[in-house]
């Protein structure tokens, strides 16, 4: 009895781009979890700040 086939790749490639490979969206705000922690204080006060800096400029 001759051995069956264990794989073939025949056809993969033209099946995946009949419809175009698609890069997955991206979202607007990425999520900031396993970022540094450090980096995010600081973004929370540097926040703050120019938050702060808009409110003074609005109000003058």
């Amino acid at each position: 009895m001759a051995k069956s086939k264990n794989h073939t790749n025949h056809n993969q490639n033209s099946k995946a781009h009949r419809n175009g490979i698609k890069k997955p969206l991206r979202q607007k705000y990425p999520s900031s979890k396993g970022v540094d922690a450090k980096f995010l204080r600081n973004q929370r006060f540097a926040k703050k700040g120019t938050l702060k800096a808009l409110a003074t400029k609005q109000a003058a």
